[in-house]
């Protein structure tokens, strides 16, 4: 959330709420919606780090509120996030590591646990292909939902490879 808000306030100035319809419009159905008090928690952390400014602006007939802006550590620390490359793949997944320690422990199957992750990904593809687009994001949310999908597609392939080599007992 950290790094979208400093996006969004690169953008343009604006105060929590703005952020949270900025966020939602350009994610679309395809991000789930951005809970308001963790943008304002994470506001207040960034404001603390001296990465954004708030100002407080009257309204006359409505509460004042904080207008957030991007200050120039915080244009430093986005243009570094912008620049720096997504973490390495996923060695150290949960669900890796549960699966190839269950049969060791001998609490748990894992074949049973990998049909059970497998109809946990064909039900999010599922999700996934229900998705529905708002209107001047659909390219955006698109893109998301098909990346989403590919890691998910991915997955399903491992978890062959994994049932593969279990029932051949070449891992135990």
């Amino acid at each position: 959330m950290k790094n979208a808000l400093l996006a969004l306030l690169a953008i343009a100035p604006a105060h929590g709420y703005e952020l949270k319809q900025a966020f939602e419009e350009r994610f679309g159905a395809a991000w789930p919606p951005v809970n308001i008090g963790q943008v304002y928690v994470t506001l207040q952390r960034l404001q603390r780090d001296g990465l954004v400014a708030g100002a407080e602006v009257e309204q006359s007939d409505r509460p004042n509120k904080t207008v957030y802006q991007l200050t120039p550590a915080g244009r430093t620390e986005l243009e570094s996030w912008l620049a720096t490359p997504s973490a390495a793949p996923r060695l150290r997944d949960d669900f890796v590591t549960r699966v190839l320690l269950a049969g060791a422990t001998g609490m748990a199957e894992p074949l049973e646990l990998i049909t059970e992750q497998r109809t946990l990904y064909l039900h999010a593809i599922r999700q996934l292909s229900a998705t529905h687009f708002e209107a001047g994001h659909e390219a955006l949310s698109g893109l998301l939902v098909e990346g989403a999908t590919l890691h998910l597609e991915a997955d399903l392939k491992w978890l062959d490879r994994c049932e593969e080599l279990f029932r051949e007992g070449s891992i135990q």
